[in-house]
């Protein structure tokens, strides 16, 4: 039985005076679905990412997020999603709780709804001697699945992750991936961006951006298959080789 489509854009295109960041994308995301967005530095993916959070308009094209129009319902996206960036997104001196407890209130959650859901996140991380310290005082592995937490305390329909393993070790990222698995087989869909090639393993499906398009869409073994690859480094070498924008 086909799932559920909850992201699903055609013909997505964003342009800056001359400069067209995309160029014409279409994809469709299904719930539960972990799908992975690449692209090298300046292929778009950021921007891409900006509109499909309501945060940025298209120049043209349709799609809808969540059930909700991307042209005219923004902020009914904004109240479906999640986002998590590379810098955590934490108030480094407000305490774990006092973190939890003001994005959940910024998303909208009852004062009821955020007690039951803050102390199921504390005893399912073992977090409950944490409740009180600082966030900079606790290990980077547990602000990242601090900062995960903040990002689904909501239970959103998709959350966005730029970037969210950037700049820690491969056994945090490695258990960082498990929260992701787990939210991913409740239903969510997981819509990453990562510089981590190996990641990409991970995901069901992958885009590779180049130039403000897609250029490549399919599974980590579909496209290996394709390509005759090893490895996703070795897919994504191959299709970007003749990219113009990017490091």
């Amino acid at each position: 039985m086909d799932k559920e489509t909850v992201i699903a854009v055609k013909n997505l295109t964003k342009k800056f005076g001359n400069f067209t960041a995309v160029d014409h994308i279409t994809l469709q995301v299904s719930r539960g679905e972990i799908f992975g967005f690449l692209g090298a530095n300046g292929a778009g993916k950021t921007t891409a990412m900006r509109m499909l959070c309501g945060l940025s308009f298209p120049t043209s094209g349709t799609g809808t997020v969540a059930g909700y129009d991307i042209l005219r319902q923004a902020e009914d996206i904004k109240r479906h999603i999640g986002y998590m960036s590379q810098k955590f997104s934490l108030y480094e001196n407000l305490t774990v709780w006092e973190n939890l407890n003001l994005f959940a209130t910024i998303y909208g959650m009852s004062a009821r709804s955020i007690k039951e859901k803050t102390d199921a996140v504390f005893k399912a991380l073992g977090m409950e001697n944490m409740r009180n310290v600082l966030v900079k005082e606790i290990p980077i592995g547990w602000k990242q699945k601090l900062a995960f937490t903040s990002a689904t305390l909501h239970s959103p329909d998709i959350v966005f992750l730029d970037e969210p393993t950037g700049g820690v070790d491969p056994s945090t990222r490695r258990k960082f991936w498990e929260l992701i698995y787990q939210a991913s087989s409740e239903g969510m869909t997981v819509f990453v961006t990562t510089h981590y090639l190996d990641e990409a393993e991970y995901c069901h499906r992958v885009s590779i951006m180049v130039d403000g398009r897609i250029k490549a869409l399919d599974s980590p073994a579909g496209l290996k298959q394709q390509y005759r690859a090893e490895t996703m480094d070795e897919v994504f070498r191959i299709v970007a080789k003749d990219a113009q924008r990017g490091e």
